[in-house]
């Protein structure tokens, strides 16, 4: 169980928060603590009145709102039951325990939720202290609570909302798409270090998912607005888009923002060893699609970038072992889509030159003659044998025979 802990001066703002995401069908009051009726009876001034009544009793105090979430593994489906108990007993050991507080149970993200609003001023006006709170007692509580009810401990890293390593693509209609989206952008934002949108993009890619800024010439873009599609199939944009905004966490392009800078140091280190991969597997192929196949087999997903016309205009590595993602030209001028493509050229020409001379030096030292080669040897033989040899004055062979045996006689 995560437990995060918001303090603030609204408590109609952080009230409003809530109500809405019940109007929408996004939550559910489940719970209401010392309040005069059952949660049910209860309309907004009813919620409202029993909060601001305490807190204007300490008009020095700034600070009067506390706006807390519990948050739960992906694997634990917690009935409503069970999460009043747990409310009331964190409640409790934090020290709000005779306080007033509204529980409501979220449903607009992947994993089980509840956020309890309640004020930190008591009856007698007395302000209760936050300072150093999540570590003194909510740290303790969590602890507790995790023990008593068998609930998935924070320190696992098991939580969704922090490391969803079980993340899989959606399937649009199979499951709710609002909460299967959430889970994905979540998970892939935490676990992947990209560097902008389009590497942000190449990795939702594989989880059925894209974001979206919409048309150049709209509002929406020229204030950095940013959505979330499903993708079906074939990659087209399928359903009701989903505003960054509200999803878990906000994933807007202010955010994201924040993780491309991180991420640009946090990626440095595995420039080297992906582009030594790259290289190995430039050597063995002689297209980017073959380059695509062979990579898969190291574990590294190549996304080829091509416009409406078919052209290629980039290239994204995504290391699925590290968690990576570069931008063929990220890597270096010789990694751009034109470059490696012209690399391809390279090793064709340098294979067949090599290929080329392994052949004629073979050739040399072991000719297969055809017979008509056979034959035409064969008569240049005989014709050396019976023509004058070199430096014999031209004679012929019965003179030369001749000679000799007159030379043999005078002895």
């Amino acid at each position: 169980m995560v437990a995060k802990i918001e303090s603030g001066k609204s408590i109609i703002g952080a009230l409003n928060y809530n109500e809405r995401k019940v109007k929408a069908g996004k939550a559910k009051l489940i719970m209401a603590q010392l309040y005069p009726k059952e949660s049910r009876f209860l309309n907004f001034d009813d919620k409202l009145f029993r909060l601001t009544d305490l807190a204007a009793r300490n008009a020095r105090a700034k600070t009067n709102t506390v706006h807390l979430s519990l948050n739960f593994d992906l694997t634990e489906n917690l009935n409503e039951e069970k999460l009043c108990q747990i409310a009331e007993a964190y409640m409790e050991k934090i020290g709000f325990g005779q306080q007033p507080f509204l529980a409501y149970q979220h449903f607009d993200a992947g994993h089980n939720h509840i956020h309890i609003l309640t004020t930190n001023i008591d009856a007698d006006g007395t302000r209760i202290s936050l300072h150093n709170i999540g570590k003194l007692k909510s740290e303790p509580a969590r602890k507790a609570i995790e023990q008593e009810y068998g609930l998935v401990k924070a320190e696992d890293q098991a939580m969704s909302i922090a490391n969803q390593k079980n993340a899989k693509p959606l399937i649009y209609g199979a499951t709710d798409t609002k909460r299967a989206i959430s889970n994905i952008v979540s998970h892939v934002s935490q676990a992947y270090k990209f560097t902008s949108l389009a590497e942000f993009n190449a990795v939702l890619a594989g989880y059925n998912v894209v974001a979206d800024r919409g048309p150049k010439a709209t509002v929406m873009f020229e204030h950095g607005g940013l959505r979330y599609w499903a993708l079906d199939d074939q990659g087209n944009k399928t359903g009701v888009p989903q505003k960054a905004s509200t999803l878990y966490k906000k994933p807007t392009l202010k955010l994201l923002g924040e993780r491309f800078k991180l991420n640009e140091y946090l990626r440095k280190p595995f420039k080297n060893s992906i582009s030594n991969i790259i290289d190995g597997a430039i050597s063995q192929v002689r297209s980017h699609q073959e380059l695509k196949a062979l990579l898969k087999n190291k574990a590294i997903d190549l996304i080829i970038r091509q416009n409406a016309e078919g052209r290629i205009y980039g290239l994204t590595f995504i290391d699925q072992n590290n968690k990576v993602v570069f931008n063929g030209s990220d890597l270096g001028k010789t990694y751009s889509a034109a470059a490696i493509e012209a690399r391809y050229g390279q090793e064709h020409l340098i294979l067949m030159s090599e290929e080329k001379t392994s052949i004629e030096h073979h050739a040399s030292t072991h000719k297969i003659l055809t017979p008509s080669e056979n034959q035409q040897v064969t008569i240049d033989l005989l014709g050396n044998l019976l023509s004058p040899t070199e430096g014999a004055n031209n004679q012929s062979l019965f003179d030369r025979q001749k000679k000799k045996k007159r030379r043999r006689l005078k002895l």
